[in-house]
């Protein structure tokens, strides 16, 4: 049976040909999207679809018998369900006026729902942190012009401050030498005062003589 022939099989239970094609295309496509992401697909009393990884191995070419090297792969993978097995082996019959598959319990049907639920939040929680994270990026981004505009005026005051302490050192010593000329005078001036004693002296003795007389 090929596809065209399921259709036909199914179109009286879906309501006609194209509406049977449409559920087949449907399932296919979603049975293939979900096992290429990764996620396994189990359906009760059918089966279960799955991505099953192979690691790098050597095989047997079976023409030459030569070795060869086979990349690591990724292969599907489809595992009968017990109910599939058990009719297929004739230990079960199969229903006349009911589905072979066993239906899906009540209930269960919703999980489908929590799960992708659950899948959304964690998509978006992804996202939010993403936003975050580039968020923050900008910000130190635009924060780093800023401390180096801080850094440049403070090394602009640093050199002033060098300059200005440059050019009074200067100041400071003419002072100093100033100051050192300045001192002589003072000392000279200072060894002149006792000669007004030694004139004093010299009346005294001139009057001592004249009262001796």
């Amino acid at each position: 049976m090929n596809k065209a022939q399921l259709v036909e099989a199914i179109a009286d239970k879906m309501g006609g040909r194209q509406q049977a094609a449409d559920a087949v295309d449907a399932v296919l496509d979603a049975i293939v999207r979900s096992v290429v992401a990764g996620e396994r697909i189990s359906v009760t009393g059918f089966g279960s679809f799955e991505k099953v990884d192979r690691p790098a191995r050597y095989a047997r070419n079976p023409q030459t018998g030569e070795r060869v090297r086979v990349k690591k792969t990724s292969v599907p993978r489809f595992r009968a369900g017990q109910g599939f097995k058990d009719l297929v082996s004739g230990s079960k019959k199969l229903p006349k006026n009911d589905v072979a598959v066993k239906k899906a319990p009540k209930g269960s049907l919703t999980g489908g729902t929590k799960a992708t639920a659950k899948a959304t939040t964690k998509k978006a929680t992804a996202r939010t942190a993403a936003k975050a994270t580039t968020a923050k990026r900008t910000v130190a981004k635009k924060a780093a012009p800023a401390k180096k505009a801080a850094a440049k005026k403070t090394t602009a005051k640093k050199a002033t401050a060098k300059t200005t302490a440059k050019k009074t050192t200067p100041a400071k010593k003419a002072a100093k030498a100033t100051a050192r000329k300045s001192a002589p005078a003072r000392k000279a001036t200072a060894k002149k005062a006792p000669a007004k004693k030694s004139a004093g002296r010299k009346t005294t003795a001139k009057k001592a003589t004249a009262r001796r007389r």
